[in-house]
């Protein structure tokens, strides 16, 4: 091997080594990211089977450059997802969702009309379920029922970087994306081709298709962004990049994950004109 070879490949180690620290930087004690240690050009990601908090994947680039198609639809349009509104939270829905405590079913507003309900038996479950409603004919319909993955520590209300819990309450669902093409989702859907590099570095080989497809859960996040997008309006200490997203098996660092044709499902069928909403947690918090 030359002397040039042996360079470019020190140079890409080199640079394969900085991402994953400005992605998994851990603080003193073990723990998640520092804000001494965050890279904060980067943009928030999920985290999975680490040592660490939720990761930060690169930057994306201009759609134009070819690396990312920015909120294609079904129908072939382009939007500007950044510029989506806020869904917005009206009176509570005139015919409570079955099995949700009223804390719960009371932040589910009258403009909505699918729900998806994630669960596990305890509050220390890693493994969980996941069914989606309909309201149809002034009553909630289950179209389906999912086996999942959650936090590998559980569930948890008062969650912070890198304690591998996933959030409870109920949270909007605005956007969608990941490495392969829109399956045919009506949400706004961002393509980044960068994702299985991003999840190689992070995770290793074996996670490289995790991010295939994605819908965001907008816990502390900017909704009408790209499921990427690095905004944290609570602050980076609760974490970020909570998504929808392929399993692997195991917990997560707090996102949801289920099978590749089970969210393929979920995209073709959620519709944004029905103001979806995710509400999660273990069954002793959603519905005591």
């Amino acid at each position: 091997m030359s002397n040039g070879v042996h360079r470019r490949a020190g140079v890409s180690a080199i640079l394969a080594f900085a991402l994953l620290l400005t992605a998994c930087g851990a603080d003193s004690d073990g723990g998640g990211e520092s804000d001494a240690t965050v890279d904060s050009t980067a943009l928030a990601a999920p985290a999975q089977q680490t040592r660490v908090g939720d990761f930060a994947a690169p930057a994306q680039v201009s759609p134009t450059g070819g690396d990312a198609s920015h909120a294609s639809n079904a129908s072939g349009s382009t939007t500007d997802s950044a510029a989506a509104s806020t869904e917005s939270n009206g009176p509570a829905h005139e015919v409570p969702l079955p099995g949700l405590a009223q804390e719960y079913a009371d932040q589910i507003p009258e403009e909505t009309s699918q729900v998806l309900v994630a669960t596990s038996a305890d509050a220390r479950s890693e493994t969980s379920t996941l069914s989606f409603y309909e309201f149809e004919g002034k009553k909630w319909k289950k179209l389906k029922t999912f086996t999942t993955h959650n936090g590998s520590n559980g569930w948890l209300k008062d969650r912070h970087e890198g304690d591998k819990t996933s959030p409870i309450g109920v949270f909007t669902l605005s956007d969608a994306g990941g490495f392969k093409a829109d399956p045919g989702t009506k949400l706004p859907y961002t393509r980044d081709i960068r994702l299985p590099s991003s999840a190689t570095v992070a995770y290793g080989a074996d996670y490289k298709s995790v991010f295939d497809y994605i819908i965001a859960i907008d816990y502390n996040r900017k909704p009408g962004t790209p499921p990427t997008d690095k905004t944290r309006p609570m602050g980076w200490d609760k974490g970020g990049g909570i998504w929808l997203h392929l399993d692997h098996d195991s917990g997560t660092n707090g996102c949801v994950t289920l099978d590749e044709a089970d969210l393929k499902w979920i995209l073709r069928t959620i519709d944004p004109a029905d103001h979806p909403r995710i509400a999660m947690g273990p069954a002793t918090e959603l519905k005591k």
